[in-house]
């Protein structure tokens, strides 16, 4: 089985097709960023992104991402410096225990992708199936702005 992760077309002989990729992430390749949450794909903590959308990753076999463009939260970072959205993250200090950020980032980030100017109310909407509970969410909204000014209240 090969994958394309980071944009880097990675072997995995010894993984078994039905494995979660979320797994396959993080033991055979050790991007551990991407995190386990709840196994359900219902916490968003396991998201990144395939072929530029958003994407749960726990459930899911990794034999279903064959093809695919995949992205973790490793990825979005360019020779050594951090994407726009991650640094406004660090910038709005938007992580408090940082479990839940990456899947919020990359789920911010497929927003952005497929919205550069989103609204207010888009920005909710698409971070609200995001669990977190250190209440950083006025910081992470902020961040959104810094990157998208649109996304005005």
């Amino acid at each position: 089985m090969r994958l394309r992760v980071n944009g880097e077309l990675r072997d995995l002989p010894k993984v078994d097709p039905s494995t979660p990729l979320l797994w396959v992430l993080r033991e055979s390749l050790g991007l551990t960023g991407a995190k386990y949450g709840c196994g359900l794909e219902q916490c968003g903590a396991c998201a990144i992104l395939c072929d530029g959308k958003k994407v749960l990753s726990c459930a899911t076999p990794v034999e279903a991402f064959a093809g695919r463009e995949l992205v973790t939260i490793e990825g979005l970072a360019k020779d050594g410096e951090l994407d726009p959205l991650q640094q406004a993250f660090v910038t709005e200090q938007a992580a408090q225990c940082g479990y839940c950020v990456p899947g919020i980032v990359i789920a911010a980030k497929a927003l952005l992708l497929a919205n550069p100017e989103p609204s207010d109310s888009q920005v909710r909407e698409a971070l609200a199936p995001h669990l977190c509970r250190c209440g950083t969410h006025p910081r992470m909204l902020r961040a959104l702005r810094r990157v998208a000014p649109s996304a005005r209240p």
